[in-house]
């Protein structure tokens, strides 16, 4: 059961609703149109909760009735359907309890930002390096599916056709809050082609997710960046060491820096040089304010050593285990082509029984 004291915030919650129901079809709020549009967002964000709580009402009413006549017992066959009813709403009620509990829950406030994923090629060379492309792979196809766009902010091509490091930005409403807990060193289990042996090799690749930072969330002083403008090299074609067009900008406070060559385009490389460096300068000031959850970003990306892992791709079992909740799932191929909701989902499953352990009933 609810605590007392958390059915009374769903009281509160309740009459809120319906006091802004009520200023909203005030004549003067309603002629006020950025008025009227910020009471609306309120009473929209709160409709779901207060649904919620009515049809816990109204499944409480249905019990205590269908209890009452199964405790009178007068008609045997009645006081026998009536059993059946107190079990089937009693169900219903502890269902929509729970779900009154994980509304209740704080929510993300970054969950529904586009993201920054920076994957990175750790232990293992070359192989590590096309390992990191298949993560990208990966990523990009998870978002295709989820009609989320995909824009490539930094690459570093490796020789053999990977990458040692690519940025990459997914624009999405709720992107963040999906692709939240792909952050941490993912380790695969092969055979290399370059392998003659047929010994397999274990590499990693480490990822890091972060929340894009709007221009609200920090405030960044043009006096406290350095930008510095260069011939971008690597691969690119004829014109790559042409034009200095690459960037990289230097947050002078904190020596956080962000490179972008990938464009032709001087301003496209600030640009993108800009978000990235938003999104790592917000990342670090989320750790300064929280920090009981510890250093998050160091925590997702660790040494890159093989033994520090959060979910391991094993190709000769044709298998995927995500070490933090023990899970693990075969058809590895499908996993690579973008199939991840059902791991995230029970990644969001365990997250969330977590915090409901952390919440008093």
């Amino acid at each position: 059961m609810l605590a007392v004291a958390m059915w009374e915030k769903i009281e509160g919650i309740e009459r809120r609703y319906e006091e802004l129901a009520q200023e909203m079809a005030r004549p003067e709020v309603a002629a006020d149109f950025q008025r009227l549009q910020t009471l609306a967002k309120e009473h929209a964000s709160l409709e779901s909760i207060v649904s919620l709580y009515r049809e816990y009402k109204r499944v409480d009413a249905a019990l205590a009735e269908a209890q009452s006549l199964a405790d009178e017992g007068s008609d045997p066959e009645m006081a026998a359907m009536a059993r059946d009813e107190v079990a089937q709403l009693a169900q219903q009620r502890e269902r929509l309890e729970e779900e009154a509990r994980l509304a209740l829950l704080p929510k993300d406030p970054y969950g529904q930002r586009p993201v920054i994923i920076e994957i990175r090629a750790a232990a293992g060379g070359d192989e590590a390096g096309l390992f990191a492309g298949e993560l990208f792979r990966m990523y990009s196809r998870y978002a295709e599916r989820h009609g989320w766009p995909v824009e490539v902010m930094s690459s570093h091509p490796s020789d053999v056709g990977g990458f040692k490091e690519i940025i990459c930005e997914v624009r999405g409403r709720g992107a963040y809050s999906r692709l939240k807990y792909e952050g941490g060193a993912h380790r695969v289990q092969r055979i290399p082609v370059t392998e003659a042996s047929g010994r397999i090799h274990t590499s990693t690749a480490t990822v890091a997710v972060l929340p894009e930072a709007d221009e609200v969330d920090l405030k960044i002083g043009e006096d406290d960046l350095r930008i510095d403008v260069f011939r971008a090299g690597g691969h690119g074609g004829q014109n790559v060491n042409k034009l200095s067009t690459a960037i990289r900008i230097t947050h002078i406070p904190s020596g956080i820096t962000a490179v972008c060559q990938d464009e032709r385009s001087q301003l496209k490389n600030k640009l993108k040089a800009l978000t990235v460096l938003r999104a790592r300068l917000l990342d670090v000031e989320q750790k300064r304010q929280h920090q009981e959850i510890g250093d998050a970003r160091r925590a997702q990306v660790g040494s890159g050593e093989r033994s520090e892992k959060v979910r391991t791709y094993n190709f000769p079992q044709d298998r995927v285990t995500d070490h933090r909740v023990g899970l693990t799932v075969h058809n590895l191929p499908a996993i690579l082509d973008g199939e991840l909701d059902d791991i995230i989902d029970v990644l969001a499953t365990e997250e969330q029984a977590k915090r409901l352990q952390e919440t008093p009933a």
